[in-house]
């Protein structure tokens, strides 16, 4: 039987989801959700149908799993604990700071409703945060570096384009290169987020709106911004398209640390990604996830869950005597 899926929310990542589900055969694309008037949302699959928001409940039996694929802003922090108590969820909430809250209000809430939700998957939160767990245990002596970039943010794009008199934008986060550079030299340096990345904002104003107060509401906005020294440049919605029209990012973690009596032996871990496609990649992440959600409240598992809670064989479609004679 297929694993049967609803998308909540059709940006970006919601289509990326779309295009991940059919390059899995055990899973099946059962419906979108939309707060948009359902006939007006025009998706890649036209046999799927379109609910609204509002009709989630009496869905309830229909699907085994909801991606949502709203922004960590304001959407996932209401919608994610509310689809908890009906639905198995995954999300890609992606505000490191509220991480803890956000658990805490999905967990109460799956677990009252007997569901499983898994917050925080993607990359970073998700496939980064595994990799740092994974140097801590076997480097226990040395240092965590996470560096984003070059690229676009999605999560703080959208938090830019909620900026009021804002009509579109687009931000990149930028590694600093001395920064990364001393890194990878095995030097262990302490750096704040500010020495190691910078961020730059291209921002589409609506007419006659104040750009002096959006800059500041910009370069202000705590989890965001207030950390890094940001660019806010002013373009045009024609520019932003011509110039800014893809949707780049990576990354890396590296974990610097030493072995031996005395620590004289230096040993570097490096994980890196480099997307064409961010939403795409994200969505590929969400709809393993999905795979995982499903066994494990299969299982009779229940409550929130994040990426070190989930068996990595969980992730794939394939059995384990399968994985154990191609992977291991």
């Amino acid at each position: 039987m297929s694993i049967r899926i609803g998308i909540v929310g059709y940006g970006n990542l919601g289509r990326g989801v779309e295009l991940a589900l059919r390059k899995n055969p055990d899973m099946e694309l059962a419906a979108f959700f939309t707060r948009r008037p359902p006939e007006t949302l025009k998706t890649l699959s036209p046999d799927v149908p379109v609910y609204s928001m509002d009709s989630l409940p009496q869905h309830k039996d229909g699907l085994d799993v909801l991606i949502l694929c709203g922004g960590s802003a304001t959407d996932l922090p209401e919608q994610s604990p509310a689809c908890a108590r009906l639905f198995n969820v995954v999300d890609s909430f992606d505000t490191h700071a509220r991480i803890p809250e956000h658990f805490a209000a999905c967990d109460a809430a799956a677990k009252e409703a007997g569901t499983v939700t898994l917050i925080s998957a993607g990359w970073d939160p998700g496939l980064f945060s595994l990799q740092r767990l994974m140097g801590q245990c076997i480097l226990p002596e040395g240092s965590d570096y996470t560096f984003w970039g070059k690229g676009i943010s999605q999560g703080h794009g959208d938090a830019v384009r909620r900026v009021p008199g804002v009509k579109n934008a687009k931000q990149y986060t930028i590694p600093v290169p001395e920064a990364l550079e001393r890194v990878r030299s095995g030097e262990n340096p302490t750096l704040t987020a500010r020495q190691k990345h910078t961020r730059e904002c291209f921002v589409v104003a609506e007419p006659g709106a104040d750009l002096k107060r959006i800059e500041n509401d910009i370069k202000t906005m705590p989890n965001y911004f207030a950390d890094y020294d940001t660019t806010v440049h002013f373009i045009t919605e024609e520019e932003l398209l011509r110039d800014h029209g893809g949707m780049p990012h990576g990354g890396l973690v590296v974990r610097s640390g030493a072995t031996g009596e005395a620590g004289e032996n230096k040993q570097l871990m490096e994980f890196s990604l480099t997307l064409d496609s961010n939403p795409e990649f994200t969505a590929n992440v969400l709809v393993c996830c999905a795979r995982a959600v499903y066994r494990m409240q299969q299982e009779g598992q229940s409550g929130a869950k994040t990426v070190f809670d989930v068996p990595p064989a969980y992730l794939s479609p394939k059995s384990g005597e399968e994985l154990r004679k191609m992977l291991l």
